[in-house]
C-alpha cells in the first residue's frame, strides 16, 4: 500500500470517528504534525492515537526509513495480550502495553475490524 492509501485509511478512520462519536482529530504536537488524538468528549480520555513512524522505530521489516501509519487503540488487557500475535497488530507503541495495542494502517487489518476496535475503545473510555 502506498503513502496516499495510508493517508486514505487515516481519513476513513477520522470520518468514522466524526460520524459515530462527533470526534474531531486533535493535533497536539508541532514536532509531530501528522499525529492525531481521538478523544472522548464526555470523559476527556483518548480512545485512539494515529501516528506516522519509521519502520525501524516499530522493528518492522523492509526499508527501515520508510513511513508506516498506526492507530493506537485502547482495549481490554486480554486483547492486548493476544492481538499482537495477529498480522497487522503490534504491542502498543509509546503507550501502556497492557491496555493499548497498535494497529498497522497498511490494509493488513480490514477497516471494519478497526471500526469494531474503535467502538470497544470508545466504550472503555466513555464510562
Amino acid at each position: 500500500m502506498d503513502h496516499n492509501e495510508k493517508n486514505q485509511m487515516t481519513e476513513m478512520i477520522f470520518e468514522y470517528a466524526r460520524d459515530k462519536y462527533g470526534t474531531t482529530p486533535e493535533y497536539l504536537w508541532k514536532r509531530y504534525p501528522k499525529s492525531a488524538v481521538l478523544r472522548c468528549e464526555k470523559s476527556g480520555k483518548w480512545y485512539g492515537l494515529i501516528m506516522d513512524l519509521k519502520r525501524k522505530t516499530l522493528g518492522l521489516k523492509g526499508d527501515p526509513d520508510s513511513i508506516v501509519y498506526i492507530l493506537n487503540i485502547k482495549c481490554e488487557p486480554a486483547a492486548a495480550c493476544f492481538l499482537p500475535d495477529r498480522d497487522g497488530f503490534l504491542p502498543a507503541y509509546h503507550m501502556n502495553k497492557r491496555h493499548w495495542v497498535s494497529v498497522l494502517l497498511d490494509g493488513s487489518v480490514p477497516l471494519d475490524d478497526i471500526k469494531a476496535l474503535m467502538d470497544i475503545s470508545y466504550g472503555l473510555v466513555s464510562k
